[in-house]
């Protein structure tokens, strides 16, 4: 039996668990507008999981103020996400994904704070915060 949270099998069952908002992002790729989410000035402590499975993404220790308009992340434990390219809009980005249920949870670029460097830039409407 594995450890991993439950994940929807079909459409209908996705569009049960999740808001329109939720599901938009999530399952169509979609993004919330900046500085609208509810985890952008978000300071507890604590782990963000994915709205659509529950499995545990982002921890709040590596959680920073970008000024982007969405939560940002420094790290992440490669196992809890994938990426993929992104050249949808025009542009050339790196879409990051839920790597148990597969759901679109944003961005990540390559101009955050050392030590990685990175910024993954999620969607608040896809994140669940469990307070430590």
């Amino acid at each position: 039996m594995s450890n991993e949270p439950d994940v929807p099998t079909d459409d209908r069952e996705w569009r049960e668990e999740l808001t329109d908002e939720q599901y938009r992002i999530l399952r169509e790729a979609g993004t919330e507008a900046p500085f609208s989410g509810e985890y952008v000035d978000h300071k507890a402590d604590g782990s963000y999981a994915c709205v659509g499975c529950g499995a545990t993404l982002f921890d709040s220790e590596t959680k920073f103020d970008s000024g982007c308009g969405w939560p940002s992340f420094s790290d992440v434990d490669d196992d809890r996400v994938e990426t993929r390219p992104d050249t949808s809009h025009g542009m050339r980005r790196t879409e990051v994904l839920c790597a148990n249920c597969g759901g679109h949870l944003g961005h990540v670029f390559d101009d955050g704070p050392e030590p990685t460097g990175k910024r993954y830039c999620i969607n608040s409407a896809v994140l669940e915060f469990d307070g430590k």
